[in-house]
């Protein structure tokens, strides 16, 4: 590969751990200098000291800990000419059952925080020749999703932000897109069979199994998977490439 984003500036939220390390990792093979986001600063650490990239420890549901995260990322390593939302969260429950706390605290993850990150590099992005704003989203952006109501809806939203600012950037050099990937084996996965098991008592690897049998190849996503997939629509050739949610599922939406 040759270093197509040599000298450009890629930040991406959550980038500590699973899909937003591996984006880290590809991103920076291509030449990007990588600024990370996330709320545990030593996931953070170690990523960044892999990627030469800058640690910048902020939680995305504050908008004042964006503006002053994405402060410091410039002065570290200039204009954000890529932006990759990844920061995400997930949890699951009868809808009956469903509590306001929890719908609110997926809500203002999943999709608040991606309204103010983008908000907050929009200038920016815009300014650029190649501007790239990535939203990691989710196949249940593409369909209901039993038991996880709020998460679903969230990921819905975060498609229809994308393709909304897809269509009122479409005459700049700004291209908006989202990866929606199916069940990646990543710790969000890892948090969710812990959490079936302290409800049901259910043994971790048959949960875990039964979490990769929902993706239709029968196994989890590998998180090098999305994180090719999000440099390559970070690459300059990927211009034309504007609206798209790529899904990463092993042909679950096929």
């Amino acid at each position: 590969m040759g270093n197509w984003l040599e000298g450009r500036h890629a930040l991406i939220t959550g980038g500590g751990t699973g899909i937003g390390a591996s984006a880290a990792a590809h991103l920076h093979a291509a030449g990007a200098r990588v600024s990370l986001t996330g709320r545990r600063l030593e996931p953070l650490q170690e990523t960044a000291g892999r990627v030469s990239g800058t640690p910048i420890q902020c939680d995305v549901t504050d908008r004042a800990q964006i503006a002053a995260a994405f402060d410091q990322a410039r002065k570290a390593n200039g204009p954000i000419e890529m932006l990759i939302v990844n920061a995400g969260t997930a949890d699951s429950a009868p809808f009956a059952k469903t509590t306001r706390e929890s719908w609110d605290r997926i809500i203002a993850t999943n999709l608040t925080a991606a309204f103010d990150c983008a908000q907050a590099a929009i200038g920016d992005l815009l300014a650029s020749e190649n501007g790239r704003l990535v939203f990691v989203a989710s196949v249940a952006s593409m369909r209901g999703v039993p038991y996880a109501a709020h998460y679903s809806a969230s990921k819905h939203g975060l498609l229809g932000l994308m393709r909304s600012l897809a269509a009122e950037y479409a005459k700049t050099s700004l291209t908006v897109n989202a990866v929606c990937p199916g069940y990646v084996d990543t710790p969000m996965t890892d948090q969710s069979v812990a959490r079936v098991v302290d409800r049901t008592g259910r043994d971790a690897g048959d949960t875990r199994n039964l979490i990769a049998a929902m993706n239709a190849s029968g196994r989890l996503v590998d998180p090098d998977a999305v994180g090719t997939m999000i440099m390559s629509l970070c690459l300059p050739q990927s211009k034309d490439v504007n609206g798209a949610a790529v899904t990463i599922d092993g042909g679950t939406t096929a």
